[in-house]
């Protein structure tokens, strides 16, 4: 929730769950804007690959050192200070970027796994690392799920998972992208005018 004392940048900063379409929508959100577009799951992902990581790898390493976090969370940081017409996608950019307009996109985890394996079929994508089962994969969203949990509890004394820090919380298995995208301007351009 917004801090009296800071002053509103026009940043939209979109966390939520995996496959709940965070990336989707900050797209969308940023070409209607006119605004730029970053992913702090790509960033995330980029630096897990170059150290030879798949993401959940990354995430369990990452407890330990807080590096590949480190990086990204240095970008979010630049941004806040320096940047404004930004849409975000990143579980943490709420809490570097505080003067931002906070959404939290939510999603039943067997659902989102049927939808990203569902993508990864349609764009013929092959991960060895990934179970085809939506039941099994669920739970491996969930292990990562509760690693960034942990994470972001020792990093930075944050729960990335507790509503109380968005502006707007939406529950994607019933809207369609477009509606996603939609519910986020409209909200974000009456908390802009507020």
């Amino acid at each position: 929730m917004e801090e009296p004392s800071r002053q509103k940048k026009h940043i939209i900063t979109i966390a939520g769950k995996p496959g709940s379409g965070k990336s989707t929508a900050a797209k969308a959100i940023a070409v209607q804007l006119g605004y730029k577009h970053l992913s702090g799951g790509d960033l995330y992902r980029a630096a897990g690959r170059e150290r030879g990581l798949d993401v959940l790898q990354a995430n369990i390493a990452n407890e330990k050192t807080g590096e590949i976090d480190m990086l990204v969370d240095s970008k979010l940081e630049e941004i806040e200070t320096n940047d404004d017409q930004y849409v975000i996608d990143s579980r943490t950019a709420w809490h570097f970027i505080p003067s931002s307009f906070k959404v939290f996109l939510d999603l039943d985890l067997e659902v989102a796994a049927s939808r990203i394996l569902s993508t990864m079929e349609e764009a013929r994508i092959k991960h060895e690392n990934v179970p085809s089962d939506p039941k099994l994969y669920a739970k491996e969203l969930q292990s990562r799920l509760e690693s960034e949990m942990r994470r972001y509890k020792g990093l930075y004394s944050i729960e990335p998972f507790d509503m109380r820090n968005y502006d707007l919380v939406i529950d994607t298995k019933n809207t369609t992208k477009e509606g996603v995208a939609e519910r986020i301007i409209k909200a974000y351009q009456e908390w802009a005018k507020a």
